[in-house]
């Protein structure tokens, strides 16, 4: 085991208490909304509904959830059997048992038939950094993404995944949702309805740089952005909440105008929003030079999330010397 260095005893409490993470509370209470709208939606969990929020969703509608216990492989095999009923399942569980665990289940049963479930990896990255290496998702990007068929949606904060999960309600096929652990900062207000799955938001535009981020660390790449603005570098930054598909066209114009593009996430750097970005960079000829900020080919530490943000860079302060890095 591999003890983040610089731990301190009082770092070890558990932050994921529910009366602090609003971002478990907007994916319970919107699916429960939905139902209340009638829309056919179904949810469960594999022994994990105080961990993900789901306890809300069962007390407004009982007769719309179940407990599947803890079996997440059963889990997404049962939801593709169920999606073929009518219903629209919801799965959730830790990203690390959904990707890596139920990924043959999802391949075959929900992607191949393209089967509308919805797949909820939460926790995702190193925001269950104290619980060890088998509770780390930091390959759930690069797994999902290499799915036919499989569209991958990464909320940046709690009124994101609102938005998201009502612009799934239409979407013809499955869908892997990435969130954290629910107490990402708002970046978006809360009646934020902008949101079209396969397009990037785009905060700022930038000829210098272009931070291209998703999930959890769209919030520290826009404080990145603003200080790197105030140091006369004019920097962009992209909101790639859709991995999968990626707005090609909006990768393709930063690069245009960009002469350094610095992709952003928490996740490995192999496979994930960087490999992605590359790929479409490369495609179309562009000059612009791809940099991947991330966690490089190792397993994570293991320690409290702020900690281990700040040992990989991956808060607003190492952003911004991975920018000055990447730079020159």
């Amino acid at each position: 085991m591999s003890i983040a260095p610089g731990l301190q005893p009082e770092s070890w409490h558990l932050l994921t208490l529910l009366d602090r993470a609003p971002g478990l509370h907007a994916l319970a209470d919107t699916l429960a909304d939905l139902v209340d709208e009638g829309h056919p939606i179904l949810a469960g969990t594999a022994d994990l509904k105080y961990s993900n929020g789901l306890v809300r969703f069962q007390e407004r509608h009982p007769d719309h959830y179940v407990q599947f216990g803890i079996s997440e492989q059963h889990m997404v095999s049962t939801a593709a059997g169920l999606a073929t009923t009518g219903w629209q399942p919801h799965v959730a569980t830790f990203a690390s048992f959904l990707a890596l665990l139920a990924c043959e289940q999802i391949r075959t049963d929900v992607a191949y038939t393209q089967l509308p479930v919805r797949l909820i990896g939460h926790h995702a990255g190193i925001t269950l950094g104290y619980y060890g290496t088998s509770h780390h998702a930091t390959e759930d990007l690069a797994i999902t993404r290499s799915i036919a068929g499989l569209t991958v949606i990464a909320p940046a904060d709690a009124a994101q995944l609102r938005s998201a999960l009502r612009a799934a309600t239409d979407w013809p096929g499955p869908i892997y949702f990435r969130i954290g652990r629910g107490q990402d900062p708002d970046v978006y207000d809360r009646d934020d309805r902008g949101f079209t799955i396969g397009r990037a938001i785009e905060h700022s535009v930038g000829s210098d740089l272009t931070i291209i981020a998703t999930g959890s660390m769209v919030h520290p790449a826009l404080s990145a952005a603003a200080t790197l603005q105030a140091e006369g570098i004019s920097t962009g930054v992209l909101d790639m909440h859709t991995v999968k598909p990626l707005d090609a066209d909006a990768v393709s114009r930063a690069a245009a105008r960009s002469g350094v593009i610095l992709t952003v996430e928490e996740h490995s750097v192999l496979g994930g929003l960087g490999g992605a970005v590359a790929e479409v960079v490369a495609g179309h000829g562009h000059g612009a030079r791809v940099v991947r900020h991330g966690l490089r080919d190792e397993y994570a530490l293991i320690g409290p999330p702020s900690h281990l943000y700040r040992h990989y860079g991956l808060d607003a302060d190492g952003i911004v010397r991975a920018a000055r890095t990447a730079l020159g």
